[in-house]
């Protein structure tokens, strides 16, 4: 047997039945491997070599029952000791061990522990009490389990106490962030509605600015046209005038027909045709009606003078 680990030839020389003796091999470090091949050997006695550490893939040797590691210098086992279901017989006498490791309350089938000479905590100290026959090493088994489930428990139920805080602190985290959202929506909803207010009393203002221009404007131009309008006299209604101006063509052209004919049947042949003679008796008459109405006797001798 070498001191590293032993061959495959010498551990099934070494194997007895079941019993596999690999004390005073002056062992470093334990042959997983090996001792995984031979699932038969479910006593393994590895008491008095120089052990300091087990390795993690030790705890896959589940088939162990009974189990011998005293007398090495072991500072502490593997995280996942419980693994090892199936173990009923453990002696870890005189070895450096302050602390066992929570998983070994799933030894639920440990009927025999010996905890001596090991520098254990107190508590775990008076809990183990003294294996110094068949009796009190069994009551040590039965205590160890309890203590390292009751350990186990507190260590669950603060891990749950501690996921539960985690669940609480990521659900306040989540509100916290749910209402800041919340807010900052509305904060923009108000800026917003803010920000069209501002937009329409802009608006509003530069349309009273537009009304108030157009009507400056509007009175200015009124106030500017009233001199020149007072200053002209004022003026009939064009359809009279254009009537009044329509009666006196038709009165100067009748005139002018009077005219006309009266030249012609005066000054011309026509005046011994029987119209003539009968406008020229008619202009005779009115003539002679007129000369003598005084009124006009008077106009005539003033205008004579």
């Amino acid at each position: 047997m070498s001191r590293s680990s032993g061959k495959g030839l010498s551990l099934k020389d070494k194997l007895d039945g079941n019993e596999l003796d690999l004390s005073l091999c002056d062992l470093n470090e334990v042959p997983v491997r090996e001792l995984a091949a031979l699932p038969k050997a479910t006593i393994l006695d590895l008491s008095c070599n120089n052990l300091i550490s087990l390795p993690s893939d030790f705890c896959s040797l589940m088939h162990l029952v009974k189990l011998d590691l005293s007398k090495n210098r072991l500072q502490q086992l593997p995280l996942d000791f419980g693994r090892l279901i199936n173990l009923q017989h453990l002696d870890l006498l005189n070895n450096r061990l302050v602390t066992l490791p929570v998983s070994f309350a799933q030894l639920k089938n440990l009927k025999w522990l010996d905890l001596k000479d090991n520098p254990l905590d107190p508590v775990l100290a008076k809990v183990a009490g003294d294996c110094l026959d068949e009796k009190q090493c069994k009551q040590a088994a039965v205590k160890v389990l309890q203590h390292m489930k009751a350990i186990q428990s507190e260590q669950d139920r603060q891990r749950q106490q501690k996921l539960q805080a985690e669940r609480e602190m990521e659900k306040k985290r989540e509100a916290e962030q749910r209402a800041k959202e919340a807010q900052e929506r509305e904060l923009r909803k108000r800026e917003k509605a803010e920000e069209k207010e501002r937009r329409r009393r802009e608006y509003d203002a530069q349309k009273a600015a537009k009304q108030e221009m157009e009507k400056k404007t509007k009175k200015e131009t009124v106030h500017t046209r009233k001199p020149a309008c007072s200053s002209r006299p004022p003026q009939r209604p064009q359809h009279k005038l254009s009537w009044s101006r329509s009666v006196l063509r038709v009165l100067l052209f009748v005139l002018f027909c009077i005219l006309c004919t009266l030249a012609a049947c005066k000054l011309t042949e026509l005046q011994h045709q029987p119209l003539c003679v009968s406008v020229n008796t008619l202009y005779e008459d009115v003539v002679a009606a007129l000369q003598n109405h005084k009124t006009l006797q008077n106009m005539l001798q003033h205008n004579s003078k």
